[in-house]
């Protein structure tokens, strides 16, 4: 499991003096980079392969609030893949410093072809450096389908 810190900044505060909610996708997003940044996945080889990471969708549970003051850390795990690699789905979960579980993200993603905008497979090497990450427990296979499984599709106003 990957593992990032932050200090919960007054910036990161909300009305209700508690982490707001805009604070946790943040945080979720820079976990993400961070991951991948690590793994290999840079700004130099994303910018070679014309390549960037897209969110289709965020999902948080919270648990417990949290506040400035103490640290905080936001696991990453590997969810699930598509056998192409163009869609991916995280989980993130949010835990103070004794461990206690504060709050929990899904995110479902993709990779986008940067020249022609539109979404892409990973090329294989990518697709072999991403598939020899640790997954987590729940890890299934993706499909197509399963970015539309809550039902959302787009409605023109036309």
């Amino acid at each position: 499991m990957y593992l990032k810190e932050f200090e919960v900044r007054w910036s990161d505060v909300d009305a209700n003096r508690h982490l707001a909610n805009s604070a946790f996708v943040n945080y979720m997003s820079h976990t993400r980079m961070g991951f991948l940044m690590e793994m290999g996945f840079n700004h130099k080889t994303m910018a070679e392969r014309s390549l960037g990471p897209v969110v289709l969708y965020e999902h948080i549970y919270y648990f417990k609030e949290v506040f400035p003051g103490k640290p905080i850390r936001v696991s990453l795990e590997i969810a699930g893949m598509s056998e192409d690699g163009m869609f991916f789905e995280f989980y993130h979960n949010f835990y103070d410093e004794k461990g206690r579980h504060l709050a929990h993200g899904e995110m479902m993603g993709a990779w986008i072809d940067l020249q022609k905008r539109s979404l892409t497979a990973l090329p294989t090497d990518l697709l072999e450096t991403f598939n020899s990450f640790e997954k987590s427990g729940e890890f299934r296979t993706l499909t197509k389908e399963d970015t539309r499984a809550h039902g959302k599709f787009p409605k023109d106003l036309a």
